[in-house]
């Protein structure tokens, strides 16, 4: 599949948004999944076992060292993007690998969160902080349930910010360890606060695209 034909079928199943017309790091990435999946159907390798990699590497962050689990995090991250590619490129996209991603991905960050916990983090601090970022995917997709086709927006607490405070996190806990239950602590605090900002950025978007 040609990189057009990608960014194609890649739009249409995510709101129509085209990743041409991102920055270029955003681009950059899309691209990257492209070609990772090019050479992962090409290899064989279908769109559910690349999910099902990432969800076991994710499950193994709260039972190693801090800085393996940035890189378990990473590698995740990685998995997260081409196992959607492979199903573009494969043709195999479907409802239910749909439906098995998002599931993957929702316990893929409550294991990067119980990695935090055991780190030393509060655990009411980390239930609070699943409890956000579940709830913004939970209204996103209720939101595309009800009609809305659009994306509505790309807030700052998305699945990419998590991400980047997962690993931003355990890297720097594993550096000041003597302090590492306090940056873990912080980072929980950024990832909630940045949530919740995200929320209300996504309610007041769904509100606009549903009473239009």
């Amino acid at each position: 599949m040609t990189w057009d034909a990608y960014v194609t079928a890649w739009s249409a199943l995510h709101g129509g948004f085209d990743p041409r017309d991102a920055s270029p790091v955003v681009r950059g990435w899309i691209r990257l999944a492209w070609r990772a999946g090019s050479l992962l159907a090409r290899l064989g390798i279908g769109p559910s076992t690349v999910t099902t990699a990432g969800l076991l590497l994710c499950l193994g962050v709260p039972f190693v060292p801090l800085w393996a689990g940035a890189l378990l995090v990473l590698l995740a991250a990685f998995a997260d993007s081409f196992d959607g590619a492979v199903a573009v490129v494969t043709g195999r996209v479907s409802r239910s690998g749909y439906v098995y991603d998002s599931v993957a991905d929702r316990l893929g960050e409550l294991a990067w969160l119980a990695a935090f916990w055991v780190a030393g983090a509060p655990g009411w601090l980390v239930v609070a902080a699943l409890a956000v970022s579940w709830l913004h995917e939970y209204l996103r997709a209720r939101a595309a349930a009800t009609g809305m086709t659009e994306i509505g927006t790309v807030t700052v607490g998305e699945r990419p910010t998590r991400v980047s405070i997962a690993i931003s996190g355990l890297i720097i806990a594993a550096i000041l360890f003597p302090w590492s239950s306090l940056v873990v602590t912080a980072a929980v605090i950024v990832w909630l606060v940045l949530g919740l900002i995200g929320f209300a950025q996504l309610v007041l978007a769904v509100r606009s695209a549903l009473t239009d």
